[in-house]
């Protein structure tokens, strides 16, 4: 709750206080990893300024760029050898993998408790109504939260729950297919709608053509996927509700949360440096897109230091809300198409798997519906995989698609994004999809 109170303070910094206190804890960040992390001690041996000298913007700017590659590459040569005293204990995390290139990542408490306090900012932004129920349609461990039934907790669990009296939660595994999801929905009456932006255009279509109604529905959360205006408008042509929106990544935290009272997206500053650059690697103004670099300000357990995130991103102007955290207008990165099914139908395909990472030659990979019965998945890996991999890889996608499809695997030197600078991780080529 400290925590909280200072963000709700900070946020209406202006820009430049907000930016000098970044690099303040920027130069914290740079001398610990110089110090403790092998992989920096090498590739910033020689960068200005020396340690213990403070950085400038433009210093900054001259630092190497961290690719997923590098991250895949490097291993525990990304781990901090020395702690600072306080920021344990650790925990290893995987990442969705829905860029496509899924890493581990090492995360301290302190790292948790930012994610914490900016998911209560959250709640406090969105100014819900906590006692309502929430019903969350989203990944799931294999076997869990599977229809009819679902999931039912007693309250909305994490951060919000130690701090608040809420409301019950109910949750049902995303691989449901659409008509099992409105049916689960229409049963759970919630207040509050968490799932993906593919999902949620999908179900909201379906409710509209069937009307089906969701009396007590109060709002929408998107996670995970770029959210595109046509689902906003299919959602208040379903159920006459907003949707929030948060762009976020497990290995960094929360990177931008929708402003209050607008649609763009206000980037977390307290917790992450985020820079969208161009092509030459300067700064993007207003209205220009970018790649997204960005370096988590707290996890001094694995720093990820200028990390390009694998997405792009438009520059927003200053926000008439009056906060002083950086805007962001809108985000190209993760897109999904729905798998079909050879019965008919259609559902979300649940493939960003973090047991990918145990098969530690994949660099990147993307599933391509075929057609009705073949899945064609594309790698980028080191080298072939071995029989026994390729078996096992195939054995995960099929327990997370729940269905038995053919799977084909290829290899590539590269998979590209597509024109407008997404990248798809599942593609469905089937004609009318």
């Amino acid at each position: 709750m400290a925590l909280l109170y200072q963000l709700e303070r900070s946020q209406w910094a202006p820009s430049e206080i907000l930016q000098a206190q970044q690099f303040r804890q920027l130069n914290v960040l740079l001398d610990h990893a110089r110090t403790t992390v092998p992989h920096y001690r090498e590739h910033l041996r020689d960068s200005r300024p020396p340690p213990g000298q403070a950085v400038t913007p433009e210093q900054w700017r001259a630092f190497p760029i961290l690719t997923r590659d590098d991250v895949q590459g490097a291993g525990t040569r990304l781990h901090s050898t020395a702690l600072p005293k306080g920021h344990g204990p650790t925990a290893v995390i995987s990442s969705s993998g829905s860029t496509g290139r899924p890493i581990q990542a090492v995360i301290t408490r302190v790292r948790q408790q930012f994610w914490e306090a900016f998911t209560l900012r959250e709640h406090l932004w969105q100014r819900r109504d906590v006692t309502g129920k929430l019903a969350s349609i989203r990944a799931f461990p294999t076997g869990k939260a599977v229809y009819p039934r679902g999931l039912q907790a007693a309250n909305w669990g994490g951060a919000l729950a130690a701090v608040y009296r809420t409301g019950p939660a109910a949750g049902l595994s995303v691989v449901s297919s659409v008509e099992e999801q409105a049916a689960w929905l229409v049963r759970q009456n919630p207040d509050y709608l968490l799932t993906f932006p593919s999902a949620l255009r999908a179900l909201a279509l379906y409710c509209r053509d069937q009307g089906i109604a969701l009396p007590r529905l109060r709002q929408a959360r998107c996670i995970s996927e770029v959210l595109p205006p046509e689902t906003r408008a299919a959602v208040r042509e379903a159920w006459g509700v907003e949707i929030a929106d948060a762009y976020s990544a497990n290995e960094i935290g929360y990177m931008a949360l929708q402003c209050p009272d607008h649609e763009t997206l206000h980037v977390q500053a307290e917790g992450v440096f985020l820079e969208i650059l161009r092509d030459d690697g300067t700064p993007c103004e207003a209205g220009e897109t970018g790649r997204v670099v960005v370096t988590g300000l707290h996890n001094f357990a694995m720093p990820l230091i200028r990390y390009e995130i694998g997405d792009y991103a438009e520059v927003g102007p200053p926000c008439p809300c009056g906060r002083g955290l950086p805007v962001i207008k809108r985000v190209l990165g993760r897109v999904r198409n729905m798998l079909r099914l050879p019965g008919g139908g259609e559902v979300w395909p649940l493939i960003g798997e973090p047991s990918y990472v145990e098969i530690p030659a994949i660099r990147q990979y993307q599933i391509v519906q075929k057609s009705l019965e073949l899945l064609e998945m594309r790698l980028v890996s080191e080298r072939p995989l071995t029989p026994d991999e390729e078996a096992r890889l195939r054995e995960i996608v099929l327990n997370r698609l729940g269905h038995r499809f053919e799977i084909a695997l290829t290899y590539h030197e590269n998979i590209p994004r597509s024109a407008g600078g997404k990248f798809e991780d599942f593609k469905c080529e089937i004609e009318g999809a």
